[in-house]
């Protein structure tokens, strides 16, 4: 319950307004119960983005072969992080909230210097899968954060709108798989021009 009103509070008030008494009073516990968990508010944080960055990895690899075509690869992708998202619909936010605060450095470390304490199988993966689209020539070779954009940005963008339950222009949207999969197309043609 902790864990479950931390991220609720922290989508709704942001890192700033996300506070050890305001969980304690958002869990009808005493304020010093959080304490026996974790040793502060960062703690708590810390802990909380890598236990539930490691169950997003789990899931976003689950059947994904790196050696597969770009198509079937990417499309495993998608369908992997939209059922996350759409099973845990504060998680993106909270992980967006993470990644705007001071956290991210932090985190952006971990990733890149302790080897498979977080989210090191997800990278691996990724950067493998994308190396060989290249090797069988079926992407040109583009730096990492052109093909992030181009082949991951569109599937967030709608799946924040869905969450937002409006589009750009503030009309109402709602995430179909034909949505979807019919921007799935578009990426994947963009990929391989």
């Amino acid at each position: 319950m902790i864990k479950q009103k931390a991220i609720e509070i922290i989508v709704k008030d942001g890192l700033d307004g996300f506070t050890i008494n305001k969980l304690a009073k958002a869990c009808n516990i005493s304020v010093g119960t959080p304490y026996v968990y974790y040793k502060d508010k960062d703690d708590l944080i810390v802990k909380l983005v890598i236990e539930e960055g490691n169950k997003m990895e789990t899931l976003i690899n689950e059947g994904f072969d790196p050696a597969s075509s770009l198509e079937e690869g990417l499309r495993v992708q998608w369908t992997n992080r939209y059922h996350y998202a759409i099973k845990n619909p504060l998680l993106l936010p909270f992980f967006e909230q993470i990644n705007n605060s001071h956290y991210s450095q932090q985190f952006v470390q971990m990733f890149n210097e302790k080897p498979g304490m977080f989210m090191s199988e997800f990278k691996n993966n990724l950067l493998n899968f994308i190396s060989n689209t290249v090797q069988r020539g079926e992407i040109e070779e583009t730096p990492f954060e052109i093909y992030w954009s181009i082949a991951f940005a569109p599937l967030y963008t709608l799946l924040r709108f869905h969450q937002q339950g409006k589009n750009i222009n503030g009309l109402p949207f709602v995430l179909t798989d034909e949505i979807i999969w019919s921007t799935f197309n578009k990426v994947c043609k963009a990929l391989k021009n």
